[in-house]
């Protein structure tokens, strides 16, 4: 092939992790034949996971949705016939006018991080949702419990700089994996233990980052916020603590000292199913070290007091003055650091008419009960994009019973016929990151990535964008903002006036493909100080939750499901089961490519030598997981790698694709967390027993 027919083309990992990789396409002849990770980008380095490295042939997957099409069988069936685009746009205005002539808050878009682009997924969508006048959807599923307690503490979502983390001498890694979720910021931590640090992971699995660690702690699940409270009663009884730092940079120390004195190991030990002596000693090291690091992440999140556990641990820096040092203090994302224009993007004021239909929002996470219940107004049309809630969404039995109704109009616009495609009224292709154009910020680095589109479109695939500007024009919106190119959008993204801004001149990000935010190198965010709350202080006693009617001091708050929270439940149902994500897919990206198909398996579910042997059971065998929601299946891992009373299923599968039609969702609640009103997909019991094989393999 001829030099002249290639060419490199500059891009960004789409995908939900806080490593939004720089990638660089090669393209020969309108095809692309190579993707790797910028070799200049400081955070990419050069390398992608295993998943984005084969990330052609999720590009130009035969599986791949390559026209409009509608419904011919019934829901669920997945049975579907080619249409043009303009029947499926005017399918979709027709209906959405009349459902908007009588209330528009009947309609309800439905996205998530299917791509983390401003372009394709914070923009023209919002727009085109607000100038409808449609319901608002509450974004929670993943991390609004994390994010509400770190803020109520912290003021925004800043944190170490996680190049500077090489500079800690003790690393507590805790509720993350990120050898499968954090790859390239695993390396800056491995860099640190090189040079000295040592890393402890807290997770109630001995995940792989674990088995890398120095000391892993199992504390049962949604018990985080007990064992910070402990750790915080020993640092305090102990006196290491940085009282110089406490009195300039926190409010309420003296509250917090009354506190959390009924908070001892002694207490967190029942409860952590942890040893005193372990919660006593691992408080004593983080206390006598100076220069510490915590990196949380989400996983820690998704439980009854998922909103106050990481409050809690973001207590911890303060205490100690930790926070003084570069790539030191805490870190569960850099995502408020980046000088974004929200209202630019979305245009809220574009809203029509707040007095005759007020605002309605419907949470994401209660999607099953939201459909199913019949509100004013009932939710009559769904419009999903960057999202597969038929199978992410918590208690999917409800969520699939609403998806089932004939009189929802469902439209889905996505690159494979997933779980929640096949009940679609009208299916729509989708672009891949290949094929248009965004701009991207990220929650684990400090760089802006843009993506410049490769390829043309596959078959009749549209981006996000162009078809809310076809369907604004079929509806007779006349706003200009519902038109705007993407490039246009692109470059408003930031706001030009703040100092962070400098360097992200759209002309420059797309020449180069990356820029790193204008922050001083490295980056201490508060080594004098300077929280983002409302009084500047790390806020141990928040007057925010104060007036919400929450405990403003750090505090517990068990689980909903748990033996000690509540033994009668536990009694029928006795072992927790948490389902974290699997290696080989991300959420349920990629689970449905075939190289990481093989790679999984199937389903599997680990369980401890006691517990299997209580139960019978033995790896390999086909287990029936339940209780009262529902059941799924998948075959028995026997490993001490998880801890008596726990059991784990790595996730999330295609429920077509898992065997049964089921996967780890059908017993997972819908109740929501003390703040930010998330899911508590790790807040849940369950009853394991041996389960007969199909009928197809016994025969």
């Amino acid at each position: 092939m001829s030099a002249a027919n290639s060419t490199v083309v500059r891009a960004a990992c789409p995908h939900d992790c806080p490593d939004t990789c720089a990638m660089e396409v090669t393209v020969e002849d309108g095809r692309a034949v190579r993707l790797r990770g910028a070799d200049a980008m400081p955070f990419t380095n050069g390398a992608l996971c295993t998943k984005v490295a084969h990330y052609l042939e999720r590009v130009y997957s035969d599986q791949r949705l390559r026209y409009p099409m509608k419904r011919v069988g019934r829901k669920g069936e997945g049975r579907f016939e080619r249409i043009s685009w303009d029947e499926a746009l005017d399918t979709i205005a027709a209906k959405f006018r009349d459902l908007a002539a009588d209330d528009p808050r009947a309609i309800l878009p439905y996205s998530f991080a299917g791509t983390m682009g401003l372009v394709q997924g914070e923009s023209l969508d919002r727009r085109f949702f607000h100038r409808l006048g449609a319901s608002f959807l509450e974004r929670t599923i993943c991390s609004s419990a994390g994010t509400a307690g770190w803020k109520a503490t912290i003021g925004a979502s800043v944190g170490a700089d996680p190049e500077a983390v090489v500079n800690a001498e003790l690393i507590l890694i805790w509720g993350g994996n990120p050898i499968v979720s954090n790859l390239h910021g695993w390396r800056y931590l491995q860099e640190a233990k090189r040079k000295g640090a040592r890393l402890i992971c807290i997770d109630p699995r001995r995940s792989e980052t674990a088995e890398k660690c120095d000391l892993h702690l199992a504390p049962l699940p949604g018990t985080d916020g007990a064992l910070a409270l402990a750790m915080m009663n020993v640092l305090i009884a102990g006196n290491l603590l940085d009282r110089d730092y406490i009195a300039a940079n926190t409010l309420g120390f003296d509250a917090l000292v009354e506190r959390v004195a009924q908070f001892t190991p002694d207490w967190a030990a029942p409860l952590t199913g942890l040893p005193a002596a372990a919660i006593r000693e691992l408080a004593l090291e983080y206390g006598r070290s100076q220069r510490t690091l915590i990196r949380l992440n989400y996983g820690l999140n998704r439980c009854a007091g998922g909103g106050m556990a990481v409050r809690n641990i973001a207590c911890l820096p303060a205490l100690t003055g930790a926070w003084r040092h570069a790539g030191c203090g805490a870190l569960l994302s850099t995502s408020g650091n980046f000088p974004l224009d929200g209202q630019a993007l979305a245009r809220p004021d574009l809203y029509p008419d707040a007095e005759r239909f007020p605002p309605r929002s419907i949470n994401m996470s209660t999607i099953g009960e939201a459909l199913l219940t019949a509100g004013e107004p009932p939710i009559r049309a769904i419009y999903v994009y960057n999202s597969n809630p038929v199978a992410v969404a918590p208690d999917s039995n409800r969520v699939r019973a609403g998806f089932m109704r004939e009189d929802l109009f469902c439209v889905v616009h996505e690159l494979f016929q997933t779980d929640t495609a096949d009940y679609a009224d009208i299916l729509l292709p989708a672009t891949s990151q290949l094929e248009h154009r965004d701009l991207h910020t990220t929650y684990g680095h400090y760089y802006a990535v843009a993506n410049t589109p490769a390829i043309a479109p596959l078959g009749e695939a549209k981006p996000n964008t162009e078809v809310f500007r076809l369907l604004a024009a079929r509806l007779g919106f006349t706003e200009p903002a519902l038109f705007e190119s993407d490039e246009d959008i692109a470059a408003a993204a930031f706001r030009r006036r703040d100092p962070r801004a400098l360097g992200l001149e759209p002309e420059k990000l797309a020449a180069r493909g990356w820029a790193r935010i204008n922050l001083p190198r490295p980056f201490a965010p508060f080594a004098s100080g300077e929280f983002r709350t409302a009084s500047g202080k790390c806020e141990f006693y928040s007057e925010m939750l104060a007036r919400r009617g929450q405990d403003p001091l750090p505090a517990w708050h068990p689980p909903y499901e748990s033996v000690l929270s509540n033994p009668a439940l536990a009694r029928r149902y006795p072992l927790a089961l948490i389902s974290p994500p699997a290696r080989n897919f991300l959420n349920t990206s990629f689970a449905n490519m075939p190289r990481f198909l093989e790679r999984e398996g199937s389903p599997r579910l680990e369980i401890h030598p006691a517990d299997a042997e209580l139960r019978g059971i033995a790896s390999g065998q086909r287990l029936r997981i339940h209780n009262d929601r529902g059941a799924f299946h998948a075959l028995a891992v026997v490993t001490d790698k998880v801890r008596p009373g726990v059991v784990v299923c790595p996730s999330i599968w295609w429920q077509k694709l898992s065997g049964d039609g089921e996967n780890a969702n059908a017993v997972t609640s819908s109740a929501l967390t003390d703040m930010g009103r998330g899911p508590v997909f790790y807040d849940c019991l369950v009853e394991v027993v041996h389960a007969p094989a199909p009928a197809a393999e016994a025969g």
